[in-house]
């Protein structure tokens, strides 16, 4: 009589094969996101033949600093069921008052950055303070505020303030070993973060928020400070945001940020953050700023409108978020 004995090879791979399906069916979102950027490099290689210069993948890689930054931001706000309607503002803002009060002159580049950074903090911090104040839904207040900072731009200039020297345009134009400075920097923010939310105690904090605000408060977690930190630094990514666009064009305009606020959003809900709050992260972000950069990209060599773009992204939003609504999700 024989007996069989277990085969440890093939009980690796079952494990194995069970592990990497569970990733997927969490992950599912991830997946398309990375096949809609396979089709779109497919389909820019075909329309025009400049698609597949190195020099545009890298256009499009700088081009897509600003929004990376601020939806950074914006993941970690929605993160906790959350959002923040008022970065568009706070851009405009802040890069009015970066060129207008530096004005070219190099002495006054490091307090004036200071101050905006300082600033974007206050402003963030004080949506936060004011969703918990008055006890309405942060669309509300951030719509709010967010009007009220597009009045103080306008009240500020309500055309190009003041100038940046050369030496401020570094941010944008920069090299690091080869590297540019801000897409390099940006994906250093991205990777801290990830870290952040995945092995400490505040980004455990931040999914419990956003899974269930009345449990966590229940279970004795800083609820309050969470919901105050992240609007926080919301508007810290909004400041960054600021000085990089005024780094890249030379000088602060009055509605430089108003893309910004739906476009902060879009690569959010594309990478699988659901607005509901708890479930998604920041690789999914990224991704969806980098596909929608090239989306971008391939419908210009196209030849189609920049007001046409804006309409397909309010069309992905409503499609992602209607297609994926109440999957489950889980942190990437």
């Amino acid at each position: 009589m024989t007996t069989s004995h277990p085969n440890p090879a093939a009980a690796d791979v079952r494990a194995a094969s069970k592990k990497t399906s569970a990733w997927f069916q969490g992950n599912e979102r991830l997946v398309v996101v990375v096949v809609l950027l396979l089709l779109l490099l497919a389909t820019g290689s075909f329309v025009s033949e400049r698609f597949r210069h190195l020099g545009n993948l890298q256009n499009v890689y700088e081009q897509s600093v600003g929004l990376a930054l601020v939806s950074a931001g914006q993941t970690m706000v929605v993160l906790t069921g959350g959002i923040d309607l008022s970065v568009g503002s706070m851009i405009s803002l802040m890069s009015v008052l970066t060129s207008g009060l530096i004005d070219g002159n190099p002495e006054r580049v490091v307090w004036v950055v200071a101050g905006v950074l300082a600033l974007g903090l206050l402003l963030g911090a004080m949506n936060g303070a004011l969703t918990l104040w008055l006890g309405i839904h942060p669309l509300i207040v951030t719509l709010g505020t967010g009007a009220a900072l597009q009045g103080l731009t306008l009240l500020y200039s309500s055309d190009s303030a003041g100038s940046v020297p050369p030496e401020f345009e570094y941010m944008a134009y920069g090299r690091i070993l080869g590297f540019p400075v801000g897409a390099t920097v940006t994906l250093l923010v991205f990777a801290g973060l990830a870290h952040l939310l995945h092995a400490t105690r505040q980004g455990r904090y931040v999914y419990a928020v956003g899974g269930d605000p009345h449990a966590a408060t229940l279970m004795g977690l800083p609820t309050r400070r969470v919901l105050v930190s992240v609007y926080a630094f919301s508007g810290l990514c909004a400041a960054i945001t600021a000085l990089y666009v005024v780094s890249r064009f030379g000088v602060g305009q009055p509605y430089t940020g108003a893309n910004y606020t739906l476009a902060s959003v879009t690569p959010v809900v594309i990478g699988g953050t659901m607005l509901s709050g708890g479930k998604g992260g920041l690789m999914g972000t990224l991704l969806g700023v980098y596909l929608m950069g090239l989306l971008n990209n391939v419908l210009n060599f196209m030849d189609i409108s920049s007001h046409f773009q804006l309409v397909i992204q309010g069309l992905i939003v409503v499609i992602a978020v209607s297609s994926f609504h109440g999957r489950k999700a889980q942190p990437v």
